[in-house]
């Protein structure tokens, strides 16, 4: 018997290109709606959210779980980040 096991989009994906996409695809006005920090709110950059996203694990899971969220196709009319 064969179990067919979707594969974790988090699979192979470093924290960089992770934040790099969900930046790209929804900015940061968004994300810090999802996730209200500071390095998401004002001057945001990569190098800084990296930096705390490496020593914040509650902000990096919170940031993965948009990413797998995002990744895995929600169904059709659900927003992820509603206006």
């Amino acid at each position: 018997m064969t179990t067919t096991k979707a594969k974790d989009p988090l699979e192979g994906v470093t924290l960089e290109t992770l934040l790099t996409e969900l930046v790209a695809n929804f900015g940061w006005k968004h994300l810090a709606k999802e996730v209200p920090v500071r390095c998401f709110m004002f001057d945001s950059t990569i190098k800084s959210s990296l930096k705390f996203l490496r020593q914040t694990p509650w902000a990096r899971t919170k940031v993965e779980s948009i990413y797998r969220a995002w990744k895995l196709e929600p169904p059709k009319g659900k927003v992820l980040f509603p206006s």
